[in-house]
């Protein structure tokens, strides 16, 4: 493509280190200390003794070796070697010149869109530096010994307080409640006395009384797994029960946990009394370990089937109701 006016300059251009003539023709070509390996001769101006030498004929070039047509004494001069850098080579550019417009790295599905290299002793890594670039944190790759190719994949948020990354062993992360305790938990006693009307299930509310609550997730009646909280749960209830009409009428009287407000697939304890005995007071404890998910709630429920049609219970304030996430 033609350009109006003055064509676009290309290449890195540079001045390389200085040679001492001796009685030789061949001699090493180093830019910074570092031996120069140009294009071609034709990359080269030379000049010998004040005078601009001819690229293939008065020398050549083999790999960074610079050989003159005939050996040199020590009285003659090279004054300099102007290398004129690659055809379309930019060169090195300079410090802080790229700029993020310039760095659009794109990934493919088989392809990182930025590699960080090792040098064959050190593994490649990555620093992030603090704002002043004073100092910094790496991330380091394993050792080429582990011969370890894998990818890991990030949750979609940034999880909740105290949480820390889980694989699910194929590189997909996700946010865990951290270990260490046994958290959430509760434990509340029943603060007054509740009546159970006859034939009805009945949640049994109130534990409020010395109430212990470690992530404000139980009302005093109901626990709700909060966020990020999901896992396996223990639970124990203990409940102390009155009655209120007292015969050979065979009282019966249940306790049961209620997951979502169902007792399916969820322990219970039925107490009953046979005709010819006399019961006032009993206590039942039930204890439950369940799997339980972020939202799901947890109550206690009791149901009194008197034989007496009048025969109502309740439930006494030494009763209580516990529970936590279970460490795994």
């Amino acid at each position: 493509m033609a350009y109006i006016g003055k064509s676009p300059q290309t290449g890195a251009y540079s001045i390389l280190d200085s040679l001492t003539a001796s009685a030789t023709a061949s001699y090493t070509m180093q830019l910074n200390s570092v031996n120069y390996i140009p294009e071609s001769a034709q990359h080269l101006i030379l000049s010998l003794n004040g005078t601009i030498q001819k690229p293939g004929s008065s020398f050549t070039v083999s790999g960074s070796t610079l050989t003159f047509s005939e050996a040199l004494t020590s009285s003659d001069s090279i004054d300099f070697i102007y290398a004129l850098g690659n055809v379309l080579d930019i060169g090195t550019p300079s410090d802080a010149t790229v700029t993020n417009a310039k760095t659009n790295f794109v990934s493919t599905s088989s392809n990182a869109g930025l590699q960080i290299k090792g040098d064959n002793t050190t593994a490649g890594t990555l620093q992030l530096n603090c704002e002043q670039n004073s100092h910094g944190i790496k991330l380091k790759s394993p050792p080429h010994s582990a011969s370890a190719s894998y990818t890991l994949t990030f949750p979609n948020d940034d999880g909740d307080a105290s949480e820390f990354l889980q694989t699910n062993g194929s590189g997909v992360l996700t946010w865990a409640s951290a270990g260490g305790s046994n958290t959430p938990y509760f434990n509340g006693q029943k603060a007054s006395q509740q009546t159970i009307t006859r034939n009805t299930m009945t949640t049994v509310t109130g534990f409020t009384t010395g109430e212990i609550d470690s992530d404000s997730a139980f009302d005093g009646t109901t626990f709700t797994v909060p966020s990020g909280k999901n896992g396996v749960y223990f639970f124990s209830a203990s409940i102390i029960s009155d009655f209120q009409s007292v015969g050979n009428d065979g009282e019966r009287f249940l306790v049961a946990f209620r997951k979502n407000n169902s007792n399916s697939n969820v322990p219970e304890n039925d107490f009953a009394k046979a005709s010819g005995y006399n019961i006032t007071r009993f206590t039942s404890t039930i204890t439950a370990v369940l799997s339980m998910s972020v939202g799901d709630t947890m109550e206690v429920s009791v149901y009194n089937k008197d034989g007496d049609a009048s025969g109502n219970a309740f439930v006494s304030t030494n009763s209580f109701f516990m529970g936590y996430k279970i460490i795994t």
